[in-house]
């Protein structure tokens, strides 16, 4: 299965020159190399949903077995998640939801992304031409979006739901009412949390002494639960007219020394988009991915198809090859995603980064005796038609991670990946009165808006969506049955993360649970990056033989994962963070 789509030919030749080394690099690696082992994957006939918190599981899964489609469970499931997981995602943030509809057989990509407001220019981020530090744009109302995810599920509810939409909220409602226990990785990120000053934020996670609450405290949130009693009974546009969007409009200018300016008008003229999935094909699968704004898509499937040429099957999982290879990859990837990726409707890239001879030529840069170390964009078929209008310049944005991804499949055949955020861990560190976090995803665009006397295509425009890296993502195998679920937070790795998960799955034969828990790595067109804590830290020796520069950090993606088996499902969920799978 691993090798239909490649000559036979070119493998063998590839395999006579990389045997000695590929020989080594196997001998020297295990089988199934070390990474986080603590969870096993789950099996299940029907119907399964994987998210990054047990609660928020609960509540899909109850959902599901209610007769709920895929899209009533995802309600459930991210209404909880605003709850428990603060840090990552809410209805003050966006998302975008990848859905398989089995009534239609086709593939719909929602948009939910956030809006910059009306008022917002490309100097936003600037003081005295220079970028602000990112936390010093971050944390207050100026890097608030007008959030999209409340509208995006009222709008795939009206299409692929079952269960009432009002039913879908009372299990947040309840959770909120009745308290949680404060998760240990939550008390964890709020004790290195520097820039939360918000009295009403701190009054919620912290006491009187100003410490941190203990692990395992419960913590209940009556405003949120009256803000989704609002929102139950009256929709979307209960959050985006009236109370709910005035307290919106007010906690981002009012704050004290870093105000925005979202407006009641920003709110209620947002609006889903119904954009068209991007597809390739992977070996034996065809792989879909969101397209723009989020970069992901396309990132994602411009990597497989540089690495499709390549034997990965052949290298070891998590081993020096596929390090080496798929970090190279990712260089020349994330390359062209600096400068032709960004709102479509700002924007018009070349439409030929997914060409199939163009990827051939980007795939034959990439060399096994030595790494580029930085690539640049390649030149992409169609792009004189768009250069002749107007040169792009590089992008500087962060886009750091917290971000959730929820995988779900249905009993009726419906297959849903959803990827929601509020930007960074806490957002703009703003709590409503309403008891939800807002988003800072405006500090996903560019700070600077030219580079070089050229726009920055992902520069900051009123209206304007900010390019993501948020990557759910849905494969279809040789039969075109949904075959894999699959996603993850983590800021620009996110493609990395999703890319080594479909390695893991496709190349290596790994149920899901194992793939997702390989050590991560990759390049985002910068140093190798290999995960601190695993195995793959013993490759940097090697690694830099090769000339690269190499850098163990922090890699902590929350994939989720569904695949489809002989006899129904399994899925796995993120071990570096609190997700769990349930099915039946």
């Amino acid at each position: 299965m691993g090798h239909e789509n490649v000559p036979s030919l070119r493998r063998c030749l590839l395999l006579f020159v990389l045997a000695p080394a590929l020989a080594l690099a196997q001998k020297q690696a295990p089988e199934r190399p070390s990474g986080w082992t603590d969870k096993a994957p789950v099996h299940a006939k029907h119907w399964m949903v994987a998210a990054a918190n047990p609660h928020a599981v609960d509540a899909g899964y109850r959902i599901l077995k209610q007769g709920g489609t895929a899209v009533d469970a995802a309600i459930a499931v991210q209404l909880v998640l605003g709850l428990v997981e603060p840090q990552s995602s809410g209805i003050g943030g966006g998302a975008f939801v990848l859905l398989h509809d089995a009534r239609s057989k086709r593939l719909i990509a929602y948009d939910g992304r956030e809006t910059a407001p009306a008022a917002a220019k490309p100097d936003r981020f600037l003081k005295n031409g220079k970028p602000l530090e990112f936390f010093d744009a971050v944390v207050g109302g100026k890097s608030v979006g007008v959030p999209g995810t409340v509208r995006l599920l009222e709008a795939v509810h009206r299409k692929h739901g079952r269960i009432a939409w009002a039913k879908l909220f009372d299990p947040a409602i309840a959770l909120a009412e009745n308290g949680f226990a404060m998760s240990p990785r939550l008390h964890t990120l709020l004790a290195a949390e520097k820039y939360m000053t918000q009295p009403r934020l701190r009054a919620y996670f912290f006491d009187a002494n100003g410490k941190v609450l203990p692990v395992g405290t419960i913590l209940r949130n009556p405003a949120y639960a009256r803000t989704l009693r609002a929102i139950a009974a009256g929709g979307a546009d209960a959050f985006y007219t009236g109370a709910i969007a005035q307290d919106i409009v007010d906690a981002v200018a009012r704050h004290p020394f870093n105000p925005g300016d979202l407006t009641l008008a920003d709110l209620a003229g947002y609006r889903v988009v119904v954009r068209e999935p991007v597809c390739g094909g992977y070996r034996a699968y065809r792989v879909c991915g969101f397209p723009l704004p989020s970069s992901g898509g396309l990132t994602v499937l411009q990597m497989l198809a540089m690495l499709e040429r390549f034997d990965v099957a052949a290298m070891a999982p998590a081993g020096f090859w596929s390090v080496h290879f798929m970090s190279e990859a990712g260089r020349l990837a994330f390359a062209d995603r600096s400068v032709y990726m960004a709102d479509p409707a700002f924007f018009t890239p070349p439409a030929g980064l997914l060409d199939p001879a163009y990827l051939a030529a980007r795939s034959a840069l990439i060399r096994a005796d030595a790494s580029m170390r930085r690539a640049q964009p390649g030149d992409p078929p169609a792009r004189a038609a768009t250069a002749a209008k107007i040169a792009w310049g590089a992008g500087t944005s962060l886009d750091l991670p917290s971000t959730t991804h929820v995988s779900i499949v249905d009993r009726y055949g419906n297959a849903l990946a959803m990827t929601s955020t509020i930007e960074n861990q806490f957002g703009a560190r703003l709590m409503t009165e309403g008891g939800f976090l807002l988003n800072n995803q405006l500090t996903d665009f560019s700070f600077v808006p030219e580079e070089d006397g050229k726009p920055v295509a992902n520069r900051v425009e009123g209206g304007k969506r900010p390019r993501s890296s948020m990557a759910p993502t849905i494969a279809y195998d040789r039969f075109g049955r949904v075959a894999i679920v699959a996603g993850s937070p983590g800021g620009s790795a996110i493609i990395n993360y999703v890319t080594k998960t479909l390695l893991g799955i496709v190349d290596w034969s790994l149920d899901p649970q194992a793939a997702i828990a390989l050590p991560n790595f990759g390049s985002r067109n910068g140093p190798t990056e290999l995960e601190r804590g695993t195995d793959v830290v013993d490759l940097a020796p090697k690694l830099r033989a090769l000339g690269a520069d190499v850098a163990v950090v922090e890699l902590a993606s929350g994939a989720q994962a569904i695949v489809r088996t002989k006899s129904g499902w399994v899925g796995g969920a993120d071990p570096r963070r609190e997700g769990v799978v349930r099915g039946e």
